[in-house]
């Protein structure tokens, strides 16, 4: 049984009526505004609360309600994202804290996760505002550093795909230990590593040749970045631990800190990264149709050319 997976919702918080639509778009993109007004156009017509993330104002025209960005999952009982997966990641850690669901709609190259074509949008909603959807949750992580010296910083990184500590410098080797739960785990000389969550799997973990995680798994991938031991393999572990990865004291120069690959953050030697599993879980709706597998088998490639079974 999947059970990050219902037939349909039955979850009170989001069984209840979508009154309120949130829209949050990709910044900087003139190929949204044609999808982004039949979508308000369209939820007015359907007699729905519609909030603007602030930084359209201009795209949507003037009769659109805005709202601060940090303040729209607050305020919306469902988000609409109108982008890649890149721009759900943002969404999603901007909303996270409200618990509030998203819907994707991919102007998108990969679409992952914005899994809802232009297309097929007001179906979408049709369906979605009849109580038919799945409902998805998925884990985030938290991250916080502390530098050499012991201080922690007060900034908690939010993350939804990965976190990543490289070196700052080009092509540059990184030296650093990994720990769970304060026991060590190994000593690494590489590029870097990925802490990524099952969401994470198919993103910069699976270039880096890790596996790829069921998202209903309770689990985080470690992937060492271009090792220089080739017996520095990727390893699986339980949610529910902290990873700490600690920068060599040796270091010259400065490592990276990242998010998701959208924040990012300067190390400095001796600087430790704490990460765990995240207070707030993704919520996501899906319309009827979706199929992770399916997904996987079409952006990834799998069986191509070969008959599928019958279902």
């Amino acid at each position: 049984m999947l059970t990050h997976r219902l037939p349909w919702n039955h979850s009170p918080r989001m069984a209840q009526e979508f009154a309120t639509i949130g829209i949050l778009a990709k910044k900087h993109d003139d190929g949204v505004r044609q999808t982004l007004n039949n979508l308000i156009a369209d939820l007015k017509r359907r007699d729905k609360r519609v909030l603007l993330d602030e930084g359209h104002a201009t795209t949507a025209g003037d009769d659109v309600e805005t709202c601060p960005r940090e303040a729209l999952g607050a305020r919306c009982d469902l988000v609409v994202v109108v982008g890649g997966d890149g721009t759900l990641l943002d969404a999603g850690r901007a909303v996270a804290a409200a618990e509030t669901p998203l819907l994707g709609v991919n102007l998108g190259r990969l679409g992952f996760m914005v899994d809802v074509l232009p297309a097929e949008m007001i179906a979408t909603l049709d369906d979605i505002f009849a109580g038919r959807f799945i409902a998805e949750s998925r884990l985030m992580l938290a991250a916080r550093i502390v530098k050499a010296d012991g201080t922690p910083q007060s900034e908690t990184f939010q993350a939804i795909n990965e976190c990543v500590i490289r070196n700052q410098a080009f092509a540059r080797v990184l030296d650093f230990d990994t720990y769970m739960n304060g026991d060590f785990i190994s000593h690494h000389r590489a590029d870097g590593m990925v802490v990524a969550t099952p969401t994470g799997s198919t993103a910069y973990a699976l270039s880096g040749g890790g596996p790829v995680l069921h998202p209903g798994l309770n689990a985080l991938a470690l992937v060492p970045i271009c090792p220089h031991t080739l017996s520095d393999r990727p390893l699986i572990v339980d949610a529910n631990h902290e990873i700490e990865i600690r920068v060599a004291d040796t270091l010259d120069g400065a490592a990276l800190f990242t998010s998701d690959g959208q924040v990012s953050q300067p190390l400095g030697a001796g600087d430790r990264v704490r990460i765990q599993r995240g207070p707030h879980d993704l919520h996501l709706i899906h319309p009827p149709g979706y199929d992770y597998f399916n997904i996987l088998r079409n952006k990834l490639q799998w069986g191509r050319g070969q008959k599928m079974p019958p279902s």
